[in-house]
């Protein structure tokens, strides 16, 4: 891993680490997580869902850290994202090959060679781990889900704001593609709202992913020209780069059309989801707010419901 992180994100790095609020590991961007950053991050958690069960009254679904081989897959996640995905392996020889696995570890020598993948992977999406549940045909007023996830992309950084392991909490539609627009662009606008009345500064920008390989740029510029995906960026460890605290996201058929997802009338139904990354929403309300609970404003200690 190589990369050189600004004055100001060493400080913060160093300001979380100094306080408390985050635990650090030998795994860069994997942390330790105090209470107070819990509270934060479950104030934050309640809050969506709170919103979210007084408007589209969401099926509420918590979904495993880990999910089948087989849906990167039917995804497509590895096609376009195979430099973030994380695969689980496990020890499945004899106890002769075990004793020469101890060995090669002991002496620094190469042990994970020997492990073979089961039928897991890490999480990289929460929504990813719904669709399959939605079909064959989705009923005319739609579904809606509020998920919320462990997730993991490989990427390794000493940037708090880039950690490897995280949570998502998504609200996600399965429709018509004028209800998963409507859902995206309304929940833009929601997530605007609730950082506002946290005291955060952000912005609404068209955003698109870094996808891998040689026809990235193509799906880039795809993505972009359609509008299909836009990010709410706030000020996390750096005042130079905005972080992206929540994005949201309309896939078009491609979710329905991968798990023959119809409407009604037998046209393939759209998708969209609106991301929240808690764990980046709880690191800029402390760079906001600063490390100690008992000094952030009253409107949000009582917004998150954590107590002084």
């Amino acid at each position: 891993m190589s990369e050189t992180l600004d004055d100001e994100q060493q400080a913060f790095r160093a300001e979380l680490l100094d306080a408390g609020v985050l635990l650090g590991t030998a795994l860069p961007g994997a942390y330790i997580h105090s209470e107070a950053f819990e509270r934060v991050v479950s104030g934050v958690a309640a809050v969506v869902s709170d919103r979210a069960r007084s408007t589209d009254h969401p099926v509420v679904v918590r979904v495993p850290p880990v999910m089948a081989r087989s849906r990167l897959l039917e995804t497509n996640y590895l096609s376009a994202f195979p430099d973030l995905i994380g695969s689980v392996h496990s020890f499945r020889g004899s106890h002769r090959e075990h004793a020469a696995l101890v060995a090669a570890a002991a002496s620094g020598g190469d042990w994970a060679g020997d492990l073979t993948p089961v039928d897991a992977v890490l999480c990289p999406a929460a929504c990813h781990q719904v669709y399959p549940l939605c079909g064959p045909v989705v009923p005319p007023a739609g579904l809606r889900f509020d998920v919320l996830g462990q997730c993991f992309r490989a990427e390794p950084s000493m940037d708090p704001a880039r950690m490897q392991s995280f949570r998502m909490h998504e609200q996600v539609v399965v429709g018509t593609p004028a209800a998963a627009l409507a859902h995206r662009d309304r929940w833009l606008s929601e997530a605007s709202r609730v950082f506002a009345e946290l005291g955060l500064t952000t912005t609404v920008e068209p955003a698109n992913d870094a996808f891998f390989g040689r026809l990235s740029g193509v799906l880039a510029a795809g993505q972009r020209a359609k509008n299909l995906k836009y990010e709410v960026g706030g000020r996390t460890s750096s005042t130079r780069t905005l972080t992206a605290l929540a994005s949201a996201n309309y896939h078009e058929d491609h979710f329905g059309t991968v798990f023959g997802l119809t409407t009604e009338d037998g046209a393939t139904a759209h998708t969209a989801c609106v991301g929240f990354g808690l764990e980046r929403v709880a690191l800029a309300l402390f760079a906001e707010h600063g490390m100690t609970l008992d000094r952030w404003p009253d409107q949000v200690m009582v917004m998150l419901a954590v107590g002084r």
